[in-house]
């Protein structure tokens, strides 16, 4: 039998001494870690956290490199409208608060903004209300080698204006009978038409408004009708279930994107947009630049003091 001599037993004692204080320590630690995941979900629950945060699962890193990947590709996309003179017509539609400006703007971006336009429109006027109701928008549409991306469309409706009572009942039926024959004449004339809704639960849409109300920086976003839309909840979805049910057509069907985690939703979305158009990779070779022309000697550029410049505040 082996016996501890003192020396030995000592530091037995220190080592569980330490051990236990390490344990203690880490109990704490734990329990602070707790806390601050607790307050995280009070946070959570009573909508502090900001709109462009948001809650998602996939991380800031991979989402950066997956839209630098998917932004290439637009570009390389643009490139062939550009060539081959197509004409693309891209609707947004949803929710408000469901990230359809958010997605816009990622594709948009690294795009040359001559091919590439955003159109949302507003009132109309009390002439356009006098027209024939695709008037306004018919005037946006793409020439050849153009994107158009509308920010709400002429489904507006079959949305906001059906809620809303802004169109008398003739008027939405006359819609619903009309529309199909009219996006399938865009689709005959060679427009490529794609339909996305931007769909969200009525618990995110909610955190979204009240991160609103607490952002100087997005508060702009809550229009009136935004704050309206918060009590109609239902009648908006039945209004949107009858325009699936009319304009769900084989020539331009509606595609649905979940969009409750923003970051994911734009990434399909944009990914979603390269898989139905049939581009291929027209980038042009890599550019060689010519030495720059030196300026000639009798040129002599005016004193800085004779000039106005923006002061170095940063």
């Amino acid at each position: 039998m082996t016996v501890d001599t003192p020396t030995e037993k000592g530091f037995a004692n220190n080592h569980l001494a330490d051990d236990s204080a390490l344990t203690e320590k880490s109990a704490k630690k734990k329990k602070k870690k707790k806390k601050a995941k607790l307050q995280f979900s009070d946070k959570k629950a009573t909508f502090h956290a900001s709109e462009a945060e948001g809650y998602s699962k996939l991380s800031g890193k991979q989402y950066e490199k997956e839209l630098a990947r998917l932004q290439l590709e637009l570009v390389k996309m643009q490139y062939w409208v550009k060539h081959t003179g197509a004409r693309i017509v891209i609707i947004f539609e949803g929710r408000d608060a469901a990230g359809k400006g958010g997605t816009i703007k990622r594709i948009t971006e690294p795009l040359n903004p001559r091919g590439c336009r955003v159109v949302a429109l507003g009132t109309p006027s009390d002439r356009e209300k006098t027209e024939w109701y695709f008037q306004r928008y018919v005037t946006h549409l793409p020439a050849a080698g153009e994107i158009v991306c509308f920010d709400r469309s002429w489904y507006n409706r079959a949305g906001v204006e059906r809620v809303m009572n802004f169109c008398t009942d003739e008027q939405y039926r006359e819609f619903l009978q009309t529309c199909p024959e009219f996006e399938r004449m865009l689709v005959r004339s060679g427009i490529i038409l794609l339909k996305y809704w931007f769909s969200v639960s009525d618990e995110e849409q909610e955190r979204r408004f009240q991160a609103r109300t607490t952002d100087p920086a997005r508060r702009w976003k809550l229009s009136p009708m935004d704050l309206e839309s918060r009590d109609r909840w239902v009648e908006y979805s039945q209004a949107k279930d009858k325009m699936f049910a009319h304009t769900n057509i084989p020539e331009a069907p509606w595609f649905t994107v979940e969009a409750d985690d923003k970051k994911r939703a734009r990434l399909n979305c944009i990914c979603h947009i390269l898989t139905k158009i049939p581009y291929v990779d027209m980038t042009p070779e890599p550019l060689e630049l010519a030495p720059r022309t030196i300026a000639p000697h009798s040129y002599v550029r005016p004193p800085r003091n004779e000039q106005f410049f923006v002061p170095h505040v940063y």
